[in-house]
């Protein structure tokens, strides 16, 4: 079944060569991602990690990467000596580690999933053990670190439902490449039993709750908050401030129309989108224009430009700062919910205390909803009129927003430990290393 992978992959690859060379010609930085990805590393990171035996944490992008950081950073403190090194898929995924994760010897772009370059990294690093952060299965990856009796275990483990319906297909396949695992620490029942589902051993399997609960981007001070808003050209008298995180296509317009709603009400209303993909922030502003609102982009203010005019919003098109600007605000919608995308993280505007409100789609997240909303923490809303509605009602009702604040402190302060359950499992494996030896 490899020989097929292989050939399919070699396939996509072959069949995307005119955007890579595009790329390459317009995007910088691509020549060294894609250089890295075929295992040449650049000679400083190679000397610092070269057959030191490192402890190798994979995680693909963003949402693995928040996942990963106290992860990382927790193991740094137990583990003082050891050399440890993170790999990432995507471009905003290394930004992102190397804002968030301080206690990494090396930060890397994973390689292509072909045997001869996956084998070429794995030989310079030569790691002692490798960490998948949540579910990234590659194979060929996978296969060669076990040939290598390398043990490689799942931190963090979570599958969604979609990716599950389309590995059923395959099982005979992933049964195979996940018998090289040697123990998967997944986030919560479901994430446990869609592992089985796809050929994981129930022997193998154990929940260990979700590392995210453990990050620190619910540490804001007050003063930061000042700075945050005065950066915005925000006051602390604005009431309230709407947040709109990791929107898709088609939430915009309803996310617009909740907050003129909220605005005829209360006219110092102020309105913050980050867009799921920040290429589309010209798209947003000018879908803002329509409803008669006027957005800033964050990277401009950042790079000094000034507005024309007075502006309502601010459209965040900048890496690694949604975590911590949740904490501005007072009403927060996670996107990915109205559109069938399955949502996104809630644990971060959670971990700030904030009422969350989310449409009918979040399958990707279910257990996690499923905490919150059966506190009154989260509320789903089945359509942009109940979105509407439901939105000025919780900025009208102080006292509803303060139960919903309570909630979410007291769910996420309740569940705090994953880390340390998961880095239990890796002491485990360390230890046998060292008596093997």
């Amino acid at each position: 079944m490899y020989w097929l992978y292989n050939i399919l992959l070699l396939m996509y690859w072959a069949s995307l060569i005119p955007v890579l060379i595009y790329r390459l010609i317009h995007e910088e930085g691509f020549y060294q991602r894609i250089k890295q990805s075929i295992g040449f590393l650049p000679d400083e990171l190679k000397k610092k990690i070269s057959d030191r035996h490192a402890i190798w944490v994979h995680a693909a992008s963003v949402g693995e990467i928040v996942a990963a950081s106290p992860i990382v950073r927790e193991m740094r403190k137990e583990h003082p000596q050891e050399v440890i090194i993170v790999s990432v898929v995507t471009a905003t995924g290394f930004r992102m580690a190397h804002q968030i994760i301080d206690g990494a010897d090396g930060i890397l772009y994973f390689p292509l999933d072909l045997p001869y370059l996956t084998g070429r990294i794995l030989n310079i690093v030569n790691p002692k053990i490798i960490v998948l952060v949540e579910t990234e299965i590659w194979p060929n990856f996978l296969r060669i670190a076990n040939r290598k009796k390398i043990p490689i275990m799942m931190m963090n483990g979570r599958i969604s439902q979609r990716s599950v319906s389309r590995y059923r297909l395959i099982t005979f396949f992933t049964r195979h490449v996940l018998s090289s695992i040697r123990i998967f620490c997944m986030q919560s029942r479901i994430d446990a039993q869609y592992i089985i589902d796809i050929g994981a051993d129930p022997n193998k399997v154990i929940v260990t709750g979700n590392t995210k609960y453990d990050q620190t981007y619910g540490i804001v001070t007050p003063e930061e908050k000042k700075k945050f808003l005065a950066e915005l050209g925000f006051s602390e008298s604005d009431y309230p401030i709407m947040i709109a995180g990791s929107t898709h296509k088609g939430e915009t317009g309803s996310v617009y129309k909740a907050f003129s709603a909220i605005r005829e009400k209360h006219p110092k209303a102020r309105l913050i989108i980050a867009p799921r993909y920040i290429y589309q922030s010209d798209l947003v502003r000018e879908e803002g224009r329509k409803y008669g609102i006027t957005m800033a982009k964050r990277s401009e203010m950042k790079a000094g430009k000034k507005m024309d005019g007075p502006y309502e919003g601010v459209i965040l098109d900048t890496i690694g700062e949604l975590g911590r600007v949740y904490s501005l605000g007072d009403l927060v919608f996670v996107g990915g919910s109205l559109a069938h995308i399955g949502g996104h993280n809630i644990l971060e505007p959670a971990a700030h205390a904030k009422p969350i409100v989310v449409g009918p789609n979040m399958f990707n997240f279910v257990e996690i909803y499923d905490l919150l909303s059966s506190r009154g923490a989260c509320i789903m809303v089945k359509n942009e009129e109940e979105f509407i509605r439901t939105c000025v009602r919780i900025v009208d009702d102080r006292q509803m927003a303060e139960n919903m604040k309570r909630h979410c402190i007291e769910i996420v302060q309740e569940n705090q430990g994953a880390t340390r359950r998961n880095l239990a499992e890796l002491q485990k494996i360390l230890d046998d290393l060292h008596a093997w030896r």
